[in-house]
C-alpha cells in the first residue's frame, strides 16, 4: 500500500471527511484491521483566507508546495489536495515535486463519463466557478461546464466562507443552493458537480433528482485506487 501525503485544512472540517472515507475505503476493500497508510498535512485557513484576500496566489503556491514537498520528504508516494480550489495550483505543482497528484477533476470527469453525461453545473468557491484550471480539465474529456451567474457565485462563495468552512448548516442556504442548481437544470445541466469540498455537507442525493458528484468522496475513492495500485482508467 502506497502512503499517501493529505495537503488539508482548506477547511479542516473537509479534511477529516477525507480521512474518514480513505479510512474506510481501504478497510472495507482489506477487511480485517487494515487502514490507510497516509501523513496529513494540515493548514491554518485563516492564513490561506489572507492571502486570497490580498490575491496573492504566489503565496499560496508557496505554502501548497512546501506542505507537498515537506510530505514527500517523510515517504509521501502520491499527493492529494483536500481542496478543490486548491488544484488551481496543481498543474504548476506536478511540474515540481517527484510523485504523482492524484487530481479532484481529473477523477470527477471520469465519474462524470461513467454516467454518460455530457453537461454539468458547477458549484464552488469563486475561483474554481470563475477560473480555468477545473472547467478546463472537464472539457478535455468533451464535458460542457456551466456555471452559475455572477450574483449566484458571490452567494455560494460567501456560504462556504462564512457558513460551511466554521460547520454552520443552514436550511435557508440550502434552499438557495437547490433553486440555483435547478435553474442551471433548466439550462441543460444533466448533473451538479459539488466543486467544493464542503457543499456536500449541506447538499446530499436526497436532496434533488440531479445526479451529485459529491467531489469528496470521489477524490478519496481515487486517492485509495492510487494507494492500491488499482488501474484508474
Amino acid at each position: 500500500m502506497k502512503l499517501l501525503g493529505l495537503v488539508g485544512g482548506t477547511g479542516w472540517i473537509s479534511s477529516a471527511e477525507y480521512y474518514r472515507i480513505i479510512n474506510e475505503e481501504v478497510n472495507r476493500r482489506l477487511g480485517g484491521l487494515q487502514s490507510a497508510r497516509c501523513i496529513l498535512y494540515s493548514f491554518n485557513y485563516a492564513v490561506i483566507h489572507e492571502m486570497n484576500r490580498k490575491h496573492d496566489a504566489d503565496g499560496q503556491f508557496s505554502l501548497v508546495l512546501d506542505a507537498a514537498t515537506k510530505l514527500i520528504s517523510i515517504g509521501a508516494e502520491g499527493i492529494v489536495l483536500c481542496a478543490n480550489t486548491l488544484h488551481q495550483f496543481a498543474d504548476r505543482l506536478e511540474r515540481q515535486i517527484s510523485v504523482p497528484l492524484i487530481h479532484v477533476a481529473t477523477a470527477t470527469a471520469r465519474q462524470i463519463k461513467r454516467q454518460g453525461l455530457s453537461t454539468v453545473g458547477l458549484l464552488g468557491t469563486k475561483y474554481t466557478m470563475e477560473m480555468d484550471f477545473y472547467k478546463a480539465r472537464l472539457n478535455e474529456e468533451d464535458i460542457q461546464v456551466l456555471v452559475p451567474e455572477p450574483a449566484e457565485r458571490e452567494f455560494i462563495h460567501h456560504t462556504i466562507i462564512h457558513e460551511l468552512l466554521k460547520g454552520v448548516l443552514r436550511e435557508e442556504s440550502k434552499a438557495r443552493f437547490l433553486q440555483i442548481m435547478s435553474r442551471l437544470q433548466s439550462e441543460g445541466a444533466e448533473g451538479i458537480v459539488l466543486g467544493c469540498t464542503e457543499i456536500p455537507l449541506l447538499i446530499k442525493q436526497q436532496d434533488t433528482t440531479l445526479p451529485l458528484f459529491d467531489t469528496v468522496v470521489i477524490h478519496s475513492l481515487a486517492a485509495v485506487d492510487f494507494a492500491l495500485g488499482k488501474n484508474q482508467s
